[in-house]
C-alpha cells in the first residue's frame, strides 16, 4: 500500500504543469521519524491546494532514512558534504517550486498546515519564518537554556545588528520566494545557515513576516552542537556587521586614545586622583593608532560589501558622492605635516641643546602619532579608491 501511494505521489508531481511548492527537508539518521514527516508534508500539500513535491536531503545517513523517504513518496537527494547549511543548499538547488519550504525530518515541526506558512509569500512578502516562541512550545521540546537564554540572546542581537524584526531568528521552520535566492545569495554550510538567510533578508532590503507555530518534542537525540553553534551563528553576524566589528570599537579606541593623547602633549595631567605621565601618554598614542586601523578596516569592509556583494549602504554612498581620493590624500598630507612639524621642533631643540637630553618626550610621541595617522590615512585612502574602481566603471 505504502509504494504504491509513493508511486501515485511521484507521477503527480512529474506530470504536474508545474511544481508550486517545494517542501525541503534535510535528513541524518532519522528513520524512525522521516516517513510520517514526509507524509505530513503531503497532507500539508494537499490542505492548501497547491501542487507540491517533498525533497529529503540524505546527509550521509547511516541508516534506512533515504530508503523510508523516497518509499513515501519524496525524492531524495544525496548530498556528502555534511552540514545543515550544505543539506539546505543541496536541496534549494534540486527543488522545483516557486515557493519552497524549510523544515527538518525530526518531526517537531506542524507541516499540516502549510496554507498559514505560504499565505504571506501569495501576499507579496519574499522570507517568512516561524516563531515558537510567539506560538505553543511542548513540554520538553525546547531545553529552558535554549528557551529563555541561547535563542533570545542570538535573535536580540540578529535584530540589534540588521533589524530584522524577528522573535525567532533560528526557528527552522521557514519558507521563502524562489526569485528571492538570487539576492540572498546563500553560501554558509553549517547552523549559522538559519542566520545567513535572516541577517540577508534583512540588509538586502527583502520582505519578512513572522508566523507563529508550534513546536513539538522530537524523537531520537539532538544533532545540535550548543556551544559551537552559538558561536558560529555569532560569528557570521559579526563578520556581516562592519560597523558593530570595527567601526564602534575602533571608533570608541580613536576618540579616547587621542583625547588622552592631546590631554598628555603639554605634560603630567593630574586626573581621578593621581598623575598621569609619558606612560600613560604611549598607552594613548598606541589606542589611537589601533582605533584608527580598525576604523579604516571597517571602512574596506563596508565599501566591499556594497560593491562586490550587492549590499546596500546609504551611509556610504553619501561619502562617496562628497569625498574623493584627494580629500584622502589632502587629510593625510595634514596630518603628516602637523606630526613632521613636531619632530622638527624637538630635533631642532636637540640640536640647539647640544644634542643633550631633553624633556620633550610628550610632543615626541604626539608627533610620532601624527605621522602615523597621516601614512595610513594616505595609503587607506589608496585602497578605497582601488577598491571603488569597480563603481566608477559602472
Amino acid at each position: 500500500m505504502q509504494s504504491q501511494l509513493s508511486e501515485t505521489r511521484t507521477q503527480t508531481s512529474a506530470t504536474a504543469s508545474g511544481v508550486e511548492v517545494s517542501v525541503i527537508l534535510p535528513c541524518l539518521d532519522e528513520e524512525a521519524t522521516v516517513g510520517a514527516v514526509v507524509d505530513e508534508a503531503f497532507a500539508g500539500l494537499e490542505r492548501a491546494g497547491v501542487t507540491g513535491e517533498v525533497i529529503v536531503v540524505d546527509n550521509g545517513s547511516t541508516d534506512d532514512s533515504a530508503l523510508i523517504a523516497a518509499d513515501h513518496g519524496a525524492r531524495v537527494v544525496h548530498e556528502e558534504r555534511r552540514g545543515y547549511g550544505s543539506a539546505y543548499l543541496a536541496g534549494l538547488s534540486a527543488a522545483r517550486g516557486d515557493l519552497l519550504v524549510l523544515s527538518d525530518a525530526d518531526g517537531t515541526y506542524p507541516l499540516r498546515d502549510l496554507a498559514s506558512l505560504l499565505a504571506p509569500l501569495r501576499e507579496g512578502r519574499d522570507l517568512v519564518v516561524g516563531s515558537r516562541l510567539r506560538g505553543d512550545i511542548e513540554p520538553a521540546a525546547m531545553p529552558w537554556s535554549h528557551r529563555w537564554l541561547g535563542n533570545p540572546l542570538l535573535t536580540g542581537t540578529l535584530n540589534a545588528l540588521f533589524r530584522a524584526g524577528v522573535s525567532d531568528a533560528h526557528c527552522g521552520l521557514r519558507a521563502v520566494r524562489r526569485s528571492a535566492l538570487a539576492t540572498l545569495d546563500l553560501q554558509t554550510t553549517g547552523m549559522e545557515f538559519a542566520s545567513e538567510m535572516v541577517v540577508k533578508a534583512a540588509k538586502r532590503g527583502l520582505s519578512i513576516a513572522e508566523v507563529p507555530i508550534s513546536y513539538r518534542a522530537r524523537v531520537g537525540s539532538s544533532k545540535l552542537s550548543p556551544y559551537r553553534d552559538a558561536w558560529r551563528h555569532v560569528r557570521f553576524m559579526l563578520v556581516h556587521s562592519p560597523t558593530f566589528l570595527f567601526l564602534v570599537p575602533g571608533g570608541l579606541l580613536f576618540l579616547v586614545g587621542m583625547a588622552g593623547a592631546l590631554a598628555l602633549s603639554a605634560g603630567p595631567v593630574e586626573l581621578f586622583g593621581r598623575t598621569w605621565e609619558l606612560h600613560a601618554m604611549i598607552f594613548a598614542a598606541i589606542a589611537t593608532l589601533v582605533g584608527a586601523q580598525v576604523i579604516q578596516l571597517g571602512l574596506f569592509a563596508r565599501t566591499y560589501a556594497v560593491l562586490f556583494l550587492s549590499e546596500r549602504d546609504p551611509t556610504l554612498d553619501r561619502l562617496w558622492r562628497r569625498f574623493r581620493l584627494e580629500h584622502g590624500l589632502a587629510a593625510g598630507a595634514l596630518l603628516l605635516a602637523a606630526g613632521v612639524a613636531l619632530l622638527g621642533y624637538v630635533v631642532a631643540r636637540w640640536i640647539a641643546n647640544g644634542f643633550e637630553n631633553l624633556n620633550e618626550e610628550h610632543l615626541s610621541v604626539l608627533g610620532g602619532t601624527f605621522v602615523g595617522l597621516g601614512a595610513q590615512t594616505i595609503f587607506a585612502s589608496f585602497f578605497l579608491s582601488i577598491l571603488g574602481l569597480r563603481r566608477s566603471r559602472a
